[in-house]
């Protein structure tokens, strides 16, 4: 009887060392994909605050939360059952699809660049006398622009997430995704909240008699339009990074390996001249992938502006009754 129960115990203790391995599996698989994705959950956080700007707010905060509920329901009910298709149909489009989103996170940072360069006509202010938009419905307009641009991103980040974990089990698969999505979408939205509190709580910190407490609430106020300035340029550098550095790993995976073995060439060079090599070489490799990104992004404006956009317009006169 003893050795029966003590034989249970030694299974059980297999079964949780077993289980409790596949945790740390999950995880660490988790924690790679949510860092490659790191570029655009940087780009998110810094794009959706616009979103609850110019609301009362009393308002700020439910904006938020809809357009979190709606990122997770684009990650969880759509996204991870078509990545999790994807994987058991055709894995080979992974590479392809992975960089096609590439390309679009080069043309969208190529075209913050190009707007702080060139930047774009204001739109003209509504007339006197015009009438307003109903603040409801202008709400619900924001929102749902903000999904929308979610379900890009998000998708970018599930397609990422989708290549960390090509060769494991379909459980496994499903997890992580789930993970990722969930736990992205918890870390942007929660920053995002907040970033546009931010204000708010500076101005009760600055009215309270400690000094030192009301000069911090002080200096939040102040330092948050230069921090939203700094996020936003972070993120598109990001947008260049993770963009150029995914078509670039695509291309090794298709046989083309000349620029990714020249920028590991440059990388490996420059850490070898200088102190801290290790932090030098990575950095090294992103400025070449952001480099590559902008490069990437350029051509997709032009191509977008000059082909593609007249495409549509025709087909869109086209389908106009006479």
């Amino acid at each position: 009887m003893a050795s029966g129960l003590f034989a249970l115990l030694d299974d059980i203790a297999g079964i949780a060392k077993v289980a409790a391995s596949s945790v740390d599996d999950v995880v660490a698989q988790a924690t790679k994909a949510g860092t490659k994705a790191a570029g655009i959950v940087i780009d998110d956080a810094a794009v959706t605050p616009r979103y609850a700007v110019g609301f009362a707010a009393s308002r700020e905060l439910p904006i938020i939360w809809k357009i979190a509920l709606g990122s997770l329901k684009n990650k969880l009910l759509f996204l991870l059952p078509g990545a999790l298709i994807l994987a058991l149909v055709a894995p080979w489009l992974i590479t392809p699809l992975l960089m096609m989103g590439g390309v679009y996170l080069c043309y969208e940072g190529a075209e913050k660049i190009l707007e702080l360069v060139v930047p774009h006509a204001t739109a003209i202010p509504a007339a006197a006398g015009q009438a307003v938009l109903d603040p409801k419905l202008l709400e619900e307009q924001k929102i749902a622009g903000a999904i929308k641009t979610d379900f890009i991103l998000s998708a970018e980040i599930m397609a990422i997430t989708l290549s960390t974990v090509t060769t494991a089990s379909f459980q496994m698969q499903a997890i992580v995704l789930a993970l990722v999505g969930i736990g992205i979408t918890v870390l942007v939205y929660g920053a995002v909240a907040l970033i546009v509190k931010a204000d708010d709580i500076g101005l009760a910190l600055a009215r309270q008699p400690f000094a030192p407490v009301r000069w911090f609430g002080r200096g939040l106020v102040i330092s948050m339009p230069h921090f939203l300035t700094t996020l936003s340029a972070v993120g598109t550098a990001a947008m260049l990074w993770v963009g150029g550095g995914i078509i670039l790993h695509g291309l090794e995976t298709f046989g083309l390996t000349a620029l990714g073995h020249a920028s590991h060439a440059v990388a490996a060079a420059v850490a070898a001249m200088l102190p801290l090599g290790g932090v030098l070489e990575w950095l090294t490799g992103a400025v070449f992938s952001a480099l590559f990104g902008l490069i990437v992004g350029g051509i997709a404006i032009v191509a977008m502006h000059s082909i593609v956009q007249p495409i549509m317009k025709g087909l869109r006169k086209t389908r106009q009754p006479a």
